[in-house]
């Protein structure tokens, strides 16, 4: 496996980081650096110029790339090589996005005529949906549609939904349901209708307790209001999985089954058949665009030289600021309310795949990883964490996203919000200068402060960040954006040698609860865990 920390591309970029200027430095050494340091690809338009690198940085850091041999790991991943080693599988989820007609061969099958015929049962079931043909136990039309799943099954669907809000053209009301508690649920249940509720089951296993015990609610709930069982599972539930046995032993009924595949990775999956709650929301066509932008992404980043390759760009530099400058906090921050479940979607992504201390060839890593991330819409975050990044103790990049264009003149005749479009860009623009240059970036008015509180009110800026301008919102740019996101995680994973398709610390806490589960259900008795752990379970079982 590749180990490149020897190399003499790696010593250079580690001897980069104790000479470094700050940002302001490297802007006024270099007036062009905000039109250099840029790239532009399926109409977004990405400005890197406020990150702490220069020509001989960027330089180094594109070298490390060919170090790592990335262009042959694209190929890979883009062909269907078994990249997923520990899992022994692909990664195979641009796939799911290649248009009909196109061929990719994996292991003797053609991987694209099976995702197409799954769209196209999709498709069916989506027309039946939102004509009204689908009906309940008592012959009316569905009015909402609960997708219960979690983690990939929940977080794609709901921050694509949640985004193209606009695009939304029926009325009928898609809902997502995930924590085990059944908190969401109870309250959902409380003011649906029984009688025109549909539910889809989506889990990739289609054993996940936390999917199936809201699904058991759900079952229960119908049940009470009709007690004929094959009816009501034929009539309100929706199976997607790579498991149809346990499907039908779970009751779903054969034609209301949508598969998928071991090598669509959970928190890729929102281009398969788990993005059904999407369609449902937008319509297919709205669903193919979304694909479509995704492909764009795939193709630019296939093809793109280096320099220019978005996703590249953005994986290396996240490779730059935490593994060499020891940044290890990321914020994502949308100026735009209807990614407000893009940060979060982008934690399971990023943290989930390259949360990982390993190397592919099983030696433990001597360099720093995926960083924290987190993030919330920009206007509120200023409210709420900003107050950090301007002047707390550590650096925290930070990826600014914003469309350039909303409120269009046939979407809406109130001027006000055109106005509110324009001061969200403003805060957008004006936060990152403030980030990067501290007090360099203030009026002089404000430089000169000289009160007895000035000491309080300074800025010391120098935090990096990357800007991401869309021209608007669209499926299609929707489908770029997260493409770009998802390749970003791919490029810094090659850099360090690590594996980020699979999961094993996902799956050691489902062994461990189901153990809990057992003694909290008299299964097993108290003491087979630590003494906390014990003790716990005891305070719960009233023994003490």
């Amino acid at each position: 496996m590749l180990n490149t920390t020897g190399s003499q591309t790696w010593q250079t970029l580690q001897s980069h980081t104790a000479t470094l200027p700050d940002l302001n430095t490297l802007f006024k050494s270099d007036p062009a650096r905000g039109e250099k340091f840029t790239a532009n690809a399926c109409d977004i338009y990405m400005d890197f110029s406020k990150q702490a690198i220069d020509d001989e940085i960027l330089s180094a850091l594109l070298s490390l790339a060919d170090d790592c041999q990335l262009s042959n790991k694209i190929n890979d991943l883009l062909t269907g090589q078994k990249i997923n080693d520990t899992e022994n599988r692909p990664a195979l989820h641009t796939a799911l996005r290649l248009p009909k007609g196109e061929t990719l061969i994996v292991d003797g099958t053609d991987v694209n005529t099976q995702v197409h015929d799954s769209l196209a049962k999709a498709e069916t079931i989506v027309s039946r949906i939102r004509t009204g043909v689908w009906r309940g136990y008592a012959g009316h039309a569905m009015t909402d549609v609960v997708n219960i799943g979690v983690g990939g099954s929940d977080l794609g669907p709901l921050m694509a939904t949640t985004a193209l809000s606009e695009w939304a053209d029926t009325s009928i009301r898609v809902h997502f349901v995930s924590n085990m508690d059944g908190t969401q649920l109870d309250s959902l249940l409380k003011v649906l209708n029984p009688q025109t509720t549909l539910f889809i089951i989506s889990s990739k296993s289609f054993g996940t307790i936390d999917t199936l015990s809201n699904a058991k609610t759900a079952l229960g709930w119908l049940l009470s209001a009709h007690d004929n069982k094959p009816t009501i599972l034929r009539r309100h539930f929706i199976g997607i999985s790579t498991r149809p046995d346990k499907m039908s032993e779970w009751g779903i009924h054969e034609n209301n089954q949508l598969l998928l595949w071991d090598w669509v990775g959970g928190r890729f999956s929102m281009w398969s058949v788990i993005g059904l709650a999407i369609a449902i929301k937008i319509g297919m066509d709205g669903f193919y665009e979304l694909l479509a932008g995704a492909n764009n992404m795939d193709r630019h980043f296939a093809t793109a030289d280096f320099a220019q390759n978005m996703p590249v760009l953005l994986g290396l530099l996240g490779v730059w600021n935490s593994t060499f400058l020891g940044i290890n906090a990321h914020t994502v921050l949308p100026y735009d309310g209807r990614l407000s479940h893009f940060p979060n979607y982008l934690t399971q992504l990023e943290m989930e795949s390259n949360g990982k201390s390993v190397a592919r060839d099983g030696r433990q890593v001597g360099y720093d990883t995926c960083p924290i991330l987190w993030g919330d819409i920009g206007s509120n975050a200023q409210h709420a964490f900003y107050q950090l990044l301007h002047q707390g103790t550590q650096r925290v990049s930070c990826d600014f996203i914003t469309p350039i264009h909303r409120y269009h003149q046939h979407q809406t005749a109130n001027a006000h919000l055109s106005e509110q479009h324009e001061l969200s860009l403003s805060n957008c623009l004006a936060q990152s200068q403030v980030l990067a240059f501290g007090n360099h970036a203030l009026p002089d008015e404000l430089q000169k402060n000289d009160d007895d509180f000035a000491k309080f009110k300074q800025y010391r800026g120098n935090q990096p960040s990357t800007t991401l301008l869309l021209d608007s919102l669209t499926p299609k740019t929707l489908g770029s954006l997260i493409a770009l996101y998802e390749h970003k995680v791919y490029v810094m994973s090659v850099i360090w040698d690590i594996n980020p398709f699979d999961q094993w610390g996902v799956e050691v806490g489902k062994v461990m609860a189901n153990q809990v589960y057992d003694v909290l259900c008299d299964k097993k008795s108290v003491g087979a865990f630590d003494s906390s752990t014990n003790t716990l379970l005891n305070k719960i079982k009233g023994k003490f």
